[in-house]
């Protein structure tokens, strides 16, 4: 009976490490050589790439963002609810880097020259060749077809991977990312949706810029082609949107995500050194995890930025949520949480500077932070609110002393852009519209455009919802086409001679504005 006991054990230990591997190596079926290498040199490039003094790079950000602040753009504040619709306007120093020339397309790579924040030492395949994606397929898995997506990511030279055309492209698997590589979908409107997400794994130096990423699936799992030289087995992947384990020198830029069944935007196993810029996020319940468990020390390796995203309409929680590390989140508008906005456990330090905050209506809900752990434990963690606006009683709730941050001199003390103009610094995220030959001055998904439903009836009324951001975007609308329609739907500009424009029309319709607050 006790030999049966053992050979029991023994079997049950063999299941649960073999039903850990997954957890521990991130959908790695078989941790061979290969990826022993690449876990080997991810962890010293992480070692390299971090930072003992991260208030040295936070203070360098806040002068970039202040001397933005002082006009050097030209550009000037507009009225909440106004479209912009005049030259190009770059409200914010990661965008005055490259928005409005004119000649983008013509040079593209200037763009790996303007990210800021711990992830600055970025610069993706900046060395390489142009590889454009033609095929937007996505049938082999093993030996992908050349012009497909997945054929460029895994090549070991460096490469600036541009598309010859819109494109929705549905991952069969994980689209597994090698190291010294730029996504750049400007020029077109280019979706990874439906299948698979994105996953960086013991790489470096990757930028991922102007996509669309949303309605992610877990994947199945199966033999996938990670490098020119090497395929394996991959176990179920999560559904995270994008993924970074063991990641270093990420810069992820102006992305539209939504509606992934696991994570937007996940980074753990001692990733760092990621800046996470000019992002709409929409949609989602967990939308950043920064560190997955409680146990592993080494993440406080991770130092990430977050900045001039706008968190928006159905989010739930988690903008970020962090373990261990230390995150500078800075000029991000949040105009949308359900149970709070940022969270953490394990003594993660969270620099908070010039974000707006606005609460949701639910009373239970308006603490913009989160701590899994009892106040006499974290109430010693440095989490710091500087020139952060809070709006319909959101409120952050600090910790930690000042004596913990280290002495700077008068001149690196410089604060972010207020919150007040988080709003105007972040009224151009998400995926841009881009046109070759001109310089940018709209977002693709505008959102400061208004949503209006028109029906035939007698009634007219205006209300205030959480709805800003659609696909499509029409300069005007012709009211005088809406008399023989019963039903219509457009986008308009927020002006407010639009809106009474429509309350002229209450004598024939009934009518519903939705705009952000």
């Amino acid at each position: 009976m006790a030999s049966n006991n053992g050979i029991k054990f023994r079997l049950l230990f063999l299941f649960v490490f073999a039903f850990s591997i997954p957890l521990l190596q991130a959908n790695i079926g078989h941790f061979d050589d290969h990826w022993q290498k690449r876990q080997q040199a991810a962890r010293k490039a992480a070692t390299n790439a971090y930072n003992p003094n991260p208030h040295n790079v936070t203070n360098h950000f806040n002068n970039q963002v202040h001397k933005h602040a002082n006009g050097d753009t030209g550009t000037r504040r507009l009225l909440p609810g106004t479209k912009y619709t005049g030259a190009c306007s770059a409200t914010n120093p990661i965008d005055q880097c490259w928005r409005c020339d004119p000649n983008w397309a013509t040079n593209r790579k200037k763009l790996a020259s303007c990210v800021m924040g711990f992830g600055h030492k970025t610069t993706g395949g900046s060395d390489g060749e142009i590889y454009v994606v033609t095929d937007e397929s996505d049938n082999d898995m093993v030996n992908p077809k050349p012009g497909t997506l997945r054929y460029g990511v895994i090549q070991a030279e460096p490469l600036w991977i541009v598309f010859a055309r819109a494109m929705t492209i549905k991952l069969s698997q994980e689209l597994i990312i090698a190291s010294h590589k730029t996504i750049d979908a400007r020029g077109y409107h280019v979706h990874i949706a439906g299948g698979a997400g994105l996953t960086m794994q013991y790489v470096e130096n990757v930028i991922i810029h102007n996509l669309h990423v949303h309605d992610i699936k877990a994947a199945s799992g199966g033999m996938v082609r990670d490098s020119v030289k090497h395929y394996g087995f991959r176990t179920r992947s999560d559904g995270d949107g994008i993924s970074m384990f063991g990641a270093t020198n990420i810069w992820l830029d102006h992305l539209s995500m939504s509606n992934c069944m696991d994570g937007l935007i996940d980074a753990i196993e001692s990733s760092t050194a990621i800046t996470i810029s000019n992002g709409h996020f929409t949609d989602h319940n967990d939308v950043m995890l920064f560190g997955a468990s409680n146990t592993r020390s080494e993440d406080k390796i991770q130092q990430i930025t977050v900045a001039f995203n706008h968190f928006g309409k159905r989010l739930i929680q988690r903008m970020p949520r962090c373990r261990w590390g230390f995150f500078h989140v800075v000029n991000n508008d949040y105009t949308h949480w359900e149970m709070y906005a940022i969270g953490g456990s394990q003594q993660p330090t969270i620099i908070s500077q010039g974000n707006r905050f606005v609460a949701p209506p639910n009373k239970n809900a308006k603490e913009v932070t989160k701590r899994d752990a009892p106040e006499s434990v974290w109430k010693n963690w440095l989490w710091t609110s500087e020139d952060d606006v809070f709006v319909d009683g959101a409120f952050f709730r600090t910790s930690g002393s000042g004596n913990q941050m280290p002495k700077l001199s008068q001149e690196d003390i410089i604060t972010a852009k207020p919150g007040t103009f988080a709003r105007e610094m972040t009224r151009f995220s998400g995926a841009l519209k881009c046109v070759k030959g001109q310089a940018l001055s709209s977002a693709d998904e505008d959102r400061n455009s208004i949503w209006a439903t028109f029906k035939r009836g007698p009634q007219s009324r205006v209300e205030r919802n959480d709805y800003s951001m659609f696909d499509a975007i029409s300069e005007n609308v012709d009211f005088s086409s809406l008399v023989d329609v019963p039903y219509v739907r457009s986008h308009i500009p927020v002006h407010h001679d639009n809106v009474n424009d429509m309350h002229e029309l209450s004598s024939s319709y009934e009518f519903v504005v939705m705009w952000e607050t």
